[in-house]
């Protein structure tokens, strides 16, 4: 079936690349089906008059482009060789070199393609971030990272025909701390459930969105989860596959549980933390998982105040993390809209993939012998926020021990998110899930304003 293309957020960033006289070529990362090729694609069509991929899978003749050298000249003169029915006008095209995991070499051209200046260039791949340290110190200094990730629920809303005035009407009752009325919580609650089932992966939504059914959707998401284990199978390097793979099989049944912390006893018998370090990171830097490291203490600064020996692991796509879940689950799920099957595990996922789609790194604080546990913390310039997700609406009792505990300095207010309305009491704000991917603006816009 042949699908419309729906906008993305990454189109205005490729605009805004276009138009910098100063441009790199962009290095774009991202998890195997994303929609990082039709993303290209499109941004190609409406920017160049003339566009060349090259799929190093599809074509794995062109690997022997570098024969004579790494130059732009060089390159050019063997690509049409190659294929002598491609064309260079200079200035007006773009080169895509895609599936550069075959052939992470094509790196070294960036920094001559850029010094020439005649043409630009995008590289892009599946499992990039595994090849990324190499890549990297090949092209240091002459790349633009970008990074794309599958759909969030802006985007979906967008894909479903709602445009800023309704992006805009939601934000406004965060902002304003006015509750949704009862038609406005059915329509944006029946469009949340929607997206969960979906989830975020293109395939998936542009079947959706044209059947305006669910048919089909589970079948494409299990065809995704299986050609990650095929990647797993092919590009796993150093490690033992297996080990991957129990990891990776494991997330759903763990998240289940009311500890929702990784525990790789439970994975295998026998195993050990220090045989499994490897696996978990292969996974994150594939793209495929959001790992949220528990906090030594919560206080400011985040960035290394974490345990790396402790951590919860997320599916970095909660359609495919709900593709997971066995039939009776399932069944429960989209015969009764229950969201809550696995004791809140899968709002976890929807909050944790959300912020990270915002840019926010997961990190939560559980106190030893001690019933305090925060899900997640984010920051204004200020302040440590902490981050409740509740499957129902209730107490969030922790939370309002750090904001009260004079142990906690960092910390004055918090966010809880649920299936309730909006609110503001005790120095919480509480919002809708389906309000969360327009947290980060929030803040950034009005995190001074509270507690008030």
């Amino acid at each position: 079936m042949d699908f419309r293309y729906i906008p993305r957020k990454v189109d205005g960033a490729f605009d805004a690349w276009r138009k910098n006289s100063a441009r790199l070529p962009i290095l774009l990362n991202g998890a195997r089906q994303v929609g990082k090729t039709e993303s290209v694609r499109h941004f190609a069509r409406r920017a160049y008059k003339n566009f060349i991929e090259v799929n190093f899978v599809k074509r794995p003749e062109f690997m022997r482009i570098l024969d004579d050298g790494y130059s732009a000249e060089a390159v050019i003169k063997r690509m049409s060789l190659i294929d002598p029915t491609l064309r260079f006008p200079a200035g007006d095209t773009l080169i895509f070199f895609d599936e550069i995991q075959e052939f992470p070499d094509i790196a070294t051209t960036l920094k001559f393609f850029h010094e020439d200046g005649r043409f630009d260039v995008i590289l892009s791949g599946s499992l990039l971030g595994i090849h990324y340290k190499r890549i990297s110190s090949i092209a240091v200094g002459f790349k633009h990272d970008m990074e794309l990730r599958s759909f969030d629920f802006e985007e979906f809303l967008r894909g479903r025909g709602y445009g800023d005035d309704f992006i805009e009407r939601i934000y406004s009752h965060m902002v304003e701390r006015r509750p949704f009325d009862k038609l406005e919580e059915k329509v944006l609650g029946g469009l949340f459930l929607d997206f969960c089932v979906v989830g975020g992966m293109p395939r998936a939504v542009a079947r959706f969105l044209s059947s305006k059914t669910f048919e089909g959707i589970l079948e494409i998401q299990r065809g995704i989860l299986n050609d990650y284990r095929d990647d797993v199978r092919k590009y796993a390097e150093g490690l033992d596959q297996t080990r991957i793979l129990n990891v990776f099989d494991n997330i759903a049944p763990q998240l289940a549980k009311e500890n929702k912390k990784f525990q790789i006893t439970k994975v295998a018998r026998g195993a050990r933390f220090s045989d499994y370090r490897g696996c978990v990171e292969w996974l994150k830097d594939a793209g495929i998982v959001n790992i949220c490291n528990a906090m030594s203490f919560p206080e400011l600064p985040i960035k290394g105040n974490y345990d790396a020996d402790k951590f919860k692991i997320y599916m970095a796509d909660t359609g495919l993390l709900i593709a997971q879940l066995d039939d009776e689950a399932q069944h429960d799920l989209r015969a009764n809209e229950n969201l809550g099957v696995y004791k809140g595990g899968l709002y976890e996922n929807i909050v944790g993939e959300s912020l990270v789609k915002q840019g926010y790194s997961l990190v939560y604080f559980k106190k030893e012998d001690s019933t305090l546990e925060q899900d997640f913390f984010v920051r204004t310039s200020a302040n440590l926020v902490p981050v409740e997700v509740k499957a129902r609406s209730g107490c969030a009792q922790s939370m309002r021990t750090l904001i009260r505990s004079e142990h906690y300095g960092d910390i004055s207010w918090g966010v809880k998110f649920h299936g309730g309305n909006v609110g503001f009491e005790n120095s919480v704000l509480t919002l809708p899930y389906y309000t969360s991917f327009l947290l980060r603006r929030l803040l950034s816009e009005h995190g001074g304003e509270y507690p008030a």
